[in-house]
């Protein structure tokens, strides 16, 4: 392992998050290296850390003003073994090689998880569509689409939405598509439901998260109900994932973006998610509003000068990062030990450093990883396109039911791997070992290719 990975580090330097990603993975299966010979023969953790295809492009596009801009835009096809590549556009200034390559390496595994027939893959651009105009994140997306429409397609590589990337830019980006190819296909996920999408599909990661949270407090003969719950972000993972944890009977206290987080000690209501959500998704304003509006509420701007984030350092028993990468450290994760915490279920993906991961496990505490966790989005993005193959529309009921019952097969095969490689209750280990087993299967295979 340490032979890969001193190659990686020399090849990819400054790659530090697909550095993390690949070590967290590597550690979890050389149990399944040491009893199964062929896999090391078959140099398949040299393949597997290895994208099939990377494309890095330029995208001009004009302002309002009739500037031009240049941005860089990124699709990372790393897998296909087992399905066409299957993952999100994020748009966000922090776009780069290394944090796209650690996104497309975990989406593979993580999609392996689903048992729907996905590969893995990430692209983006380090394009900031915040305090962008329609028009202006319109004429980006259609670049953009002009010189990515070539590698995508149904069968190919189906992108669907991140980080930066919502139902506008699906729009745009979709329509661009259709215009060049002259064809009306289920070639992106994450689409409004008059022209192709799912019902619950903007919901399914955040509500994805809590059924797996629910599924592993059941281990323990534990529900959601009164639990206080901490939960990162104001996107659709963290809206849903409070939605979700309200409908259980669960009280949410926090919320954030980037420029800082709201503690609410009288608990987030229906009432004031739905202005959270209007604040976020129409407005495309600040978390600082809801303390405007809720003077109970106490706002905390984000202090580069910490060490640690004061959002994890509230008394709670469940945590749900659902932000962004790395988003608890060594000296949060030790916090929320401090304070009670019995479970932590990643919306995000990689939210928890290695630090943080390890004190977690060592403290066994309940913890779910962001690839089997959050799992739900690419999940009834691999329904929507059935959906599509099919020219059906399933009702929300159904959607729904199938996620519920992904998630518990999601965390059943996770807890079964743990057990089977002696690492019992670790879901790390379980998902890891779960997903790579299946998709170095599919590349034997295949053979060398």
């Amino acid at each position: 392992m340490s032979d890969i990975m001193q190659v990686i580090m020399s090849r990819d330097r400054n790659e530090k998050e697909f550095h993390q990603a690949v070590s967290e993975v590597m550690e979890s299966v050389m149990p399944v290296l040491d009893r199964n010979p062929v896999y090391r023969k078959a140099k398949i953790l040299e393949r597997l850390v290895e994208p099939e295809r990377v494309i890095m492009f330029r995208v001009p596009w004009l302002d309002d003003k009739g500037d031009i801009h240049v941005n860089r835009g990124y699709r990372i096809q790393m897998n296909s073994a087992i399905g066409p590549y299957k993952g999100g556009f994020r748009f966000h200034p922090s776009v780069n090689l290394s944090i796209l390559k650690f996104l497309a390496f975990e989406q593979v595994f993580k999609n392996a998880l689903t048992t729907l027939p996905m590969g893995g893959g990430k692209g983006g651009s380090d394009f900031d569509p915040k305090g962008k105009s329609d028009n202006e994140v319109m004429r980006f997306c259609q670049s953009f689409m002009s010189e990515i429409f070539r590698y995508i397609g149904p069968d190919t590589d189906v992108p669907a939405g991140d980080i930066g990337v919502g139902a506008r830019e699906i729009g745009y980006l979709f329509g661009m598509y259709k215009k060049l190819k002259g064809e009306f296909s289920g070639v992106l996920t994450g689409k409004s439901l008059n022209w192709g999408g799912s019902l619950v599909r903007p919901e399914a990661t955040g509500y994805g998260s809590v059924y797996f949270a629910s599924n592993m407090l059941a281990t323990a003969s534990k529900t959601l109900e009164k639990k206080v719950c901490l939960v990162s972000g104001s996107g659709n993972v963290a809206q849903y994932t409070v939605e979700k944890l309200i409908e259980f009977g669960a009280k949410v206290v926090t919320i954030s973006d980037s420029s800082g987080y709201i503690y609410d000690e009288e608990g987030i209501t229906k009432e004031k998610l739905s202005y959270i959500k209007t604040v976020k998704n129409i407005k495309r304003g600040r978390i600082s509003e809801y303390a405007q509006k809720y003077s109970a509420a106490v706002y905390t701007p984000v202090d580069p000068a910490l060490d640690y984030n004061p959002l994890w350092n509230h008394r709670a028993d469940c945590v749900f990062p659902s932000a962004t990468q790395n988003e608890i450290n060594g000296k949060d994760a030790q916090n929320l030990v401090n304070n009670g915490v019995c479970l932590v279920c990643e919306g995000a993906n990689m939210p928890t450093s290695p630090e943080g991961v390890e004190i977690f496990i060592d403290r066994k505490i309940l913890y779910g990883p962001g690839k089997a966790a959050n799992a739900g989005g690419v999940s009834v993005s691999g329904l929507e396109m059935t959906q599509n193959s099919m020219r059906l529309a399933w009702s929300r009921e159904e959607v729904d039911a199938r996620l519920k019952t992904i998630m518990a097969n999601i965390h059943r095969t996770a807890l079964n791997a743990a057990e089977q490689y002696g690492t019992p209750g670790n879901y790390v280990n379980g998902a890891n070992i779960a997903g790579f087993v299946k998709v170095v299967d599919s590349m034997l295979d295949q053979g060398l290719v």
